[in-house]
């Protein structure tokens, strides 16, 4: 058993970093020392509404500390990504290649805690404390399934490392495995934050021709280009409709709209917007899990028009996290470039309002 400091919430709007218990990881299970958390807005959203205490946390980075019998990918001492999307390879989903959303241990579309280490392996007040989206990684040391670690074999950093997880996976997944981006193609990217920034560079490595950024915050748009936009739309707050945005689409793209346009706001009012951008038979991707119920005109799908919601990019983890680190050591993928500031447990707060006003592309908590 461990005792160790963890950032708690009640779900009800409350924080703070306390003392938890960790204990020894049980059958095909792992122990991890966190090195380095990613803060999403998903930790917000989850601090604020889950009615519950966990520990918060679903982006992270460590080194195995322990495992459990039957453990085989990963020894005490390997570095290792952790992947919320834990696949049970056995359920419909996974056996027919959809393990993102595997009826059995997602914690978004499963059963429960089906996919969580048992439950004494975290204890606060004697009592079994959850984990968020099985991980609860803004803790120094948690308790996962051995299928909620992929093997970190590429030279960087651990803060770099950590935000693959979720935010890079989302939006890299978005444009290779969900909407298939097509060279030459025109990509609108409307949202320049963390995610929306690996929307534009995975759609510059598929060969987007046009790649055009869409904000309301100039500073996003600069950072933008830096990460692949080709062009950059300033959003008008009273242009609900985006009417005066497909009017500057089309000015870029000859007079047409575009071929794919990934929304990656998670601003409910903007939920049809990518399908306003889009040419028929164009592609419209919702990335950021809009999950309000919302009002759709049906002459936007005018003509054959396709509208996907993926959820976490479609992400194999065994199978994506090792091409997006190789993108990354040749050369090709940005990522210690995204962690704009780094944060530690006792000054999460700081971090939180760096992120709910738009100042970062993205925090990492570093432990030492």
């Amino acid at each position: 058993m461990r005792s160790t400091k963890a950032l708690v919430s009640d779900g009800n709007g409350a924080f703070d970093v306390k003392q938890i218990t960790v204990g020894e990881p049980a059958v095909n299970e792992v122990r991890v020392k966190i090195k380095a958390a990613g803060l999403c807005h998903t930790d917000w959203d989850s601090i604020q509404n889950w009615n519950k205490p966990f520990i918060v946390g679903h982006e992270g980075a460590g080194i195995v500390d322990a495992v459990g019998k039957g453990v085989t990918k990963v020894a005490p001492g390997d570095k290792v990504i952790l992947n919320w999307a834990i696949p049970c390879g056995q359920c419909q989903q996974c056996l027919t290649g959809y393990p993102h959303i595997c009826e059995i241990n997602s914690p978004v579309c499963g059963k429960g805690l089906c996919g969580h280490a048992h439950a004494n392996a975290t204890l606060y007040n004697n009592a079994p404390l959850e984990r968020s989206f099985h991980l609860g990684t803004m803790a120094e040391y948690t308790v996962v399934k051995e299928a909620a670690v992929v093997k970190l074999e590429t030279d960087i950093s651990f803060s770099a490392a950590s935000i693959v997880g979720c935010g890079v996976m989302t939006g890299w997944g978005s444009v290779v495995n969900a909407a298939n981006v097509k060279a030459g193609s025109t990509v609108c990217v409307i949202g320049c934050g963390g995610v929306g920034l690996n929307v534009i560079q995975a759609a510059r490595l598929s060969g987007a021709a046009k790649i055009i950024a869409i904000d309301i915050n100039d500073e996003r748009l600069t950072q933008a280009k830096q990460f692949g936009a080709t062009h950059g739309v300033i959003a008008n707050r009273a242009d609900s409709h985006f009417d005066e945005v497909l009017t500057q689409v089309k000015q870029i793209n000859n007079n047409r709209a575009a071929d794919y346009a990934f929304e990656c706001t998670a601003v409910p009012a903007l939920g049809s917007a990518p399908l306003k951008l889009i040419r028929s038979a164009g592609t419209a991707v919702q990335v950021s899990g809009i999950e309000q119920r919302i009002d759709f005109d049906c002459e936007l799908f005018e003509w054959d028009k396709i509208y996907i919601n993926p959820l976490y990019g479609q992400c194999n983890p065994e199978r994506d996290f090792p091409r997006i680190l190789a993108l990354y050591a040749s050369g090709k993928l940005k990522l210690d470039e995204l962690i704009t500031k780094t944060y530690s447990l006792e000054n999460i707060k700081e971090g939180f309002d760096d992120l709910l006003n738009g100042r970062i592309a993205k925090g990492a908590i570093i432990f030492d």
